[in-house]
């Protein structure tokens, strides 16, 4: 099987698996919480975002990685990253949590897609080896990362429930 058939299959079942896994586990749980703590929850794991870092670290990615898709990725995920934690310190400053909390989900969320596509433009399923270390980014973290920020937005949409 070629680079690139593995790594498309690895995307497709690591969506899967999520899915199945946040189907099962995750979404009842957020849904059972109210609106802050949902996001707080969703915001915590975003936090660890800045780990993108790692795509420019030099023996840990090939130095063949595109450095468009590298940077870009990098910085998208580290600013995203950021915009969680801000919004996990802002919390109890509501004026400030809710900008926050749209920030790093429209941050991360526009990230993700670009780095979608900087991936096609440069072919990364055939390359995908030069990722190095950080080939289970894509495959494991990634996915749940989309899904959580459409999650995200749902509750951002979805009306208040009043207190009876």
């Amino acid at each position: 099987m070629s680079t690139e058939v593995l790594f498309q299959t690895h995307l497709v079942l690591g969506y899967v698996a999520w899915l199945l896994c946040f189907g099962a586990y995750v979404w009842p749980w957020l849904k059972s919480m109210d609106r802050i703590a949902a996001q707080r929850a969703i915001a915590t794991l975003h936090s660890f975002r800045f780990f993108g870092l790692v795509f420019m670290v030099p023996g840990v990615v090939s130095p063949n990685l595109p450095a468009n898709f590298a940077v870009f990725a990098a910085y998208g995920d580290f600013a995203t990253g950021v915009l969680a934690m801000l919004a996990l310190l802002t919390v109890r400053i509501r004026p400030l949590f809710w900008p926050l909390v749209v920030a790093f989900n429209v941050v991360g969320t526009v990230d993700l897609i670009v780095d979608y596509y900087h991936a096609i433009q440069i072919g990364l399923p055939a390359r995908a080896g030069e990722l190095g270390a950080t080939y289970a980014i894509p495959i494991i973290y990634v996915p749940l990362l989309m899904i959580t920020h459409i999650a995200a937005f749902y509750f951002l949409a979805r009306p208040r429930q009043n207190a009876t």
